[in-house]
C-alpha cells in the first residue's frame, strides 16, 4: 500500500494554462460575444421603427387637427342646417295642452308609464285613461306595448314628470259625434243613470245628457227609468257650455211615423199579463194581446212565451196620439196554431203571411170604395147601376180588426197601462 502512493505522488499535472485549454477557451468566448452583438442591433432597430410609428402618428394628429381647425365639415355626409333639423326633431314641447304620441312600457294599480321620448317618462292616471269609469287601465285596453296619442294636462313637481290624458281627447271626440248625430237627426239609445226633479240623465256616446220629463213619451218616474235604455233625439249640443239636451218624445215620433199597419217588425218580450203581452219594438211598447198571440186558444201566456224572447209580430192598429200599438202574430200563423205549435215556421214565414194580409186589407179597401160611391148622386150611380148588385159579404179575414181589444178594454183598465 505504501509503495503505490509513492507511486502517485511521484505524478506531476501539468499547468492549467496550458496551450490546449487556452485554446478551447477561446473557443467559447467567441459565440458569446457575437450574440451580444445581434441582440443589440435587433433592439436599435426595433427603437428606431417605433420612433417612426410615432411620428406618423403625430403628423396624422396634427393633420386631423388643422382639418377640424380649418374645414371641420369636410368628409360629412350631412350639413350643418340637417344637424339642427336632427335636433329640433328631439325638442320637446312639454306645453300644457299638447298632444304627444308615447307608448306605454308599464302599467300599475293607479295608471300607466309612458315613454314619449322627453327626458323623463310621463304618467297616465286611470281616472284619465277612458271617457268611462273604470278602475284599472287594462279595462280601458291599455296595455305595455300600446302606441297612442296622449293630450299633456300637467306636471308633477316631484320628479318633473308630465301628466298625461286619453280621456280629454275622447270627450272632443264625443262631442263631435253627438254634433254630427244631431245634424244627421238620428235616434239614438241612451242608457239612464240618473234624474232629478225636472228629468232624467241618460249617457249618450259617453256623455251625460239630460232628457226632460216633458221630453218623455211615457208617465213613467226616473226610479222606473233607471238602467233602461231610451230612443233618443238631440235638442241641444253645446260642448263650450258643457250642455247636452235630449228627447225621448221626438225619437218616438219618429219611429212611430215608420210603423204602417200590416208591417212586420221585430220586438222582444219585456212583460207578461193576464191579458196580453207587452213587447219592445225599437223602444216603443205595443200590446200583444192574448187573443191575438193564436187562432188556437192560449190559456196560459207563459207557455208561448217568456220575458226575453224575441220574435216578430205585425202592426194592427197604431193610435199615435194616446202612444198604442197593437201587435199579432195570430195574422202570421201558415195554419191555425202554429204559433203554439211550431213558433220559428211563424217568424220564418212572418213576411210572407203580412203579404197576403196587406193584399187582403187593400182588396177589401177598393171593395168599400166602390160600395161608397154607389151612395154618392153626383156619381151617377144607383144600387142598380152596372156596377153590380151591392156585395156586404166583404173579406172578413183581410179587414176585420174588431176581435183585437182596444188598449182601454175592460180587463186592461183593471190594469191600467203606461207607455
Amino acid at each position: 500500500m505504501a509503495s503505490l502512493a509513492q507511486q502517485f505522488a511521484g505524478i506531476v499535472c501539468p499547468p492549467i494554462s496550458s496551450p490546449r485549454l487556452t485554446e478551447r477557451a477561446a473557443t467559447f468566448s467567441k459565440p458569446k460575444r457575437a450574440a451580444n452583438f445581434v441582440v443589440t442591433a435587433k433592439a436599435v432597430a426595433i427603437s428606431n421603427a417605433q420612433t417612426k410609428e410615432r411620428q406618423n402618428l403625430k403628423q396624422l394628429f396634427e393633420e386631423a387637427y388643422e382639418r377640424c381647425r380649418t374645414a371641420p365639415m369636410e368628409g360629412v355626409s350631412f350639413t350643418l342646417e340637417d344637424f339642427h333639423a336632427a335636433i329640433s326633431t328631439y325638442d320637446f314641447n312639454s306645453e300644457i295642452g299638447t298632444r304627444v304620441k308615447g307608448t306605454v312600457f308599464m302599467t300599475d294599480n293607479n295608471g300607466a308609464l309612458v315613454d314619449i321620448t322627453a327626458k323623463s317618462s310621463a304618467y297616465l292616471p286611470v281616472q284619465e285613461a277612458s271617457i268611462h269609469r273604470i278602475k284599472r287601465v287594462e279595462e280601458a285596453g291599455i296595455v305595455p306595448g300600446m302606441r297612442e296619442e296622449f293630450v299633456i294636462i300637467g306636471e308633477n313637481e316631484a320628479d318633473d314628470s308630465l301628466i298625461l290624458s286619453l280621456r280629454s281627447i275622447q270627450y272632443e271626440l264625443a262631442w263631435e259625434r253627438c254634433r254630427q248625430l244631431q245634424a244627421e237627426d238620428v235616434i239614438v239609445k241612451g242608457k239612464v243613470v240618473g234624474g232629478n226633479k225636472g228629468g232624467v240623465v241618460a249617457v249618450v256616446e259617453g256623455l251625460r245628457g239630460f232628457v226632460p220629463f216633458s221630453q218623455i213619451s211615457s208617465k213613467s218616474t226616473a226610479e222606473e227609468l233607471l238602467d233602461k235604455e231610451l230612443p233618443l233625439k238631440f235638442v241641444d249640443v253645446e260642448e263650450e257650455q258643457s250642455r247636452l239636451v235630449l228627447s225621448n218624445r221626438k225619437a218616438m215620433a219618429d219611429s212611430q211615423a215608420q210603423l204602417g199597419i200590416g208591417s212586420v217588425v221585430a220586438g222582444t218580450v219585456q212583460s207578461l199579463k193576464p191579458y196580453g203581452a207587452f213587447i219592445d219594438i225599437g223602444g216603443i211598447n205595443g200590446l200583444l194581446h192574448v187573443s191575438q198571440i193564436s187562432h188556437d186558444r192560449v190559456s196560459d201566456i207563459s207557455t208561448v212565451l217568456q220575458p226575453g224572447d224575441t220574435l216578430k209580430v205585425m202592426i194592427l192598429s197604431h193610435d199615435r196620439e194616446r202612444g198604442r200599438v197593437s201587435l199579432s202574430t195570430k195574422k202570421l200563423e201558415p195554419t191555425p196554431g202554429d204559433m203554439i205549435r211550431n213558433p220559428k215556421l211563424v217568424f220564418e214565414k212572418a213576411e210572407e203571411m203580412a203579404q197576403t194580409f196587406r193584399q187582403r186589407i187593400a182588396q177589401a179597401e177598393a171593395m168599400a170604395r166602390a160600395d161608397m160611391l154607389r151612395f154618392q148622386p153626383e156619381s151617377g150611380l144607383t144600387l142598380s147601376s152596372d156596377l153590380g148588385p151591392h156585395n156586404s159579404d166583404l173579406h172578413a179575414e183581410g179587414l176585420d180588426l174588431s176581435d183585437v181589444p182596444p188598449a182601454d178594454e175592460s180587463d186592461v183598465r183593471k190594469n191600467p197601462i203606461e207607455f
